[in-house]
């Protein structure tokens, strides 16, 4: 019984350096300038991250907060209505990374360099 899991398992790992093998492209620089490849795969693909980035990335990080703050305040507000002390930190420290994340496309390409 082991040797039949053994011998499967050298089958998937032989299939899989295989494939791995085949299906890998090499990136080679012109005339071994390493430094240049890079910097000309990060200019061509720098404007399609700052797209995605701003379009998919930045909402959805606005959405996931402002449904947390939502839900912090409420549990907060209920909290005060139970013990008579409104907790103010997780709203607020909520809030302000919503306004972070709001107000960060307008400033975070100067920052990087784009």
């Amino acid at each position: 019984m082991k040797n039949n899991r053994k011998k499967k398992f050298l089958a998937m790992a032989a299939a899989l350096a295989l494939c791995t093998g085949v299906l890998c492209v090499p990136a080679l620089a012109a005339s071994g300038d390493v430094a240049g490849a890079v910097e000309d795969a990060w200019t061509s693909a720098s404007g399609q991250i700052k797209t995605v980035v701003d379009s998919v990335v930045f909402p959805a990080l606005d959405m996931i907060l402002a449904i947390a703050f939502f839900a912090k305040l409420g549990m907060a507000y209920f909290d005060y209505r139970k013990h008579g002390q409104f907790e103010w930190t997780g709203p607020v420290i909520l809030f302000a990374c919503l306004i972070f994340t709001l107000t960060a496309p307008l400033y975070v390409w100067q920052i990087i360099g784009m």
